[in-house]
């Protein structure tokens, strides 16, 4: 029993500096490129962050597992406000109030409204892959057009936009391998520590589904955990929640609109009574933050965490 907890805690080694490497990559990413870094972070970050539920949910289906796959996805996107916002609060307050995230989170909104509709029929087929998959499209080109407004504008003006914690010396190969660490790190650190803690869980007779709705979900958010935590202690809040809001994009619309296209995922009616409702309320939960110009505080990291807390106990329950 020793190897499993020793491999568990390398993942998680792993993970914490792939995060690291990933945040900074981002950063001075977006410095070269000259986009803010929130566009940043909901593209390269949130991709590279969603990495370990898209191969999970890929796996799930070809081994005709797709509660896993569905449960994988909702359960995460559930876990990255309550738990991902939540934990990092705790260590220091995030100046969310500072971020325009305003539009990416009407984003977020429709395409989990989107979801839900599409889960109605009980299925998400090839049809329904195409569908979230379109959305994502979307979501990226209005990603890229915002950023060609923000050079041009940049231009005229003689700025830089230059995030901060950014090293405008770093070279581009220094960039490029801290981004290729953290997108190749965080699903491997993500893996080592879901795999071994499930072979740990079985140990002491927990079932394999209830692994797959509270160790699964939350270990495959563990990359968002690791980023955001990075990103809140450097104070870069607009990485932290651009990566949350940006996951949770991706999560609903590429790793569902993915996987379905490698078979179909059936929708357990449990999701359409609770699960899903649950997600879509943690999601609006971040209103105060986006609209009405809040920090998330240790107050609320204290909420948002004991809320997540209460959603385990019920699923555990």
């Amino acid at each position: 029993m020793l190897m499993p907890w020793v491999l568990a805690g390398l993942g998680l080694v792993i993970l914490l500096l792939a995060g690291d490497a990933l945040v900074k990559g981002a950063v001075n990413l977006s410095l070269r490129l000259g986009v803010p870094a929130l566009i940043v972070s909901l593209t390269i970050v949130a991709f590279g962050t969603s990495a370990p539920e898209l191969l999970i949910s890929i796996k799930a289906v070809l081994e005709d597992a797709p509660g896993i796959a569905l449960g994988n996805v909702v359960g995460s996107n559930t876990a990255n406000i309550l738990l991902v916002l939540g934990i990092p609060a705790l260590l220091a307050t995030m100046h969310t109030s500072e971020c325009e995230t305003r539009k990416t989170f009407s984003f977020m909104i429709a395409a989990s409204l989107l979801f839900i509709a599409l889960a109605f029929r009980g299925v998400f087929d090839w049809l329904a892959g195409l569908v979230l998959l379109g959305g994502l499209a979307y979501v990226l080109g209005d990603a890229f057009r915002d950023a060609q407004k923000h050079r041009a504008a940049d231009k005229e003006e003689g700025e830089t936009g230059e995030p901060e914690g950014a090293d405008p010396n770093m070279p581009t190969w220094q960039i490029v391998i801290y981004l290729v660490l953290g997108i190749v790190g965080l699903p491997l650190g993500a893996s080592l520590l879901v795999d071994n803690a499930s072979i740990i869980a079985r140990t002491y007779g927990v079932s394999d589904t209830v692994i797959g709705l509270t160790l699964v979900a939350i270990g495959t958010s563990l990359p968002e955990l690791a980023t955001t935590v990075v990103a809140a202690l450097r104070r870069q809040a607009d990485v932290a929640l651009g990566n949350v809001i940006g996951s949770n994009m991706f999560n609903l619309l590429a790793i569902i609109g993915i996987a379905s296209l490698v078979g179909p995922i059936a929708v357990d009616p449990a999701f359409l009574t609770f699960d899903l409702w649950v997600m879509l309320g943690a999601s609006l939960l971040l209103i105060p933050f986006v609209y009405l110009g809040r920090d998330i505080t240790r107050l609320w990291g204290i909420g948002l965490s004991a809320l997540y807390a209460i959603y385990l106990v019920v699923v555990l329950i």
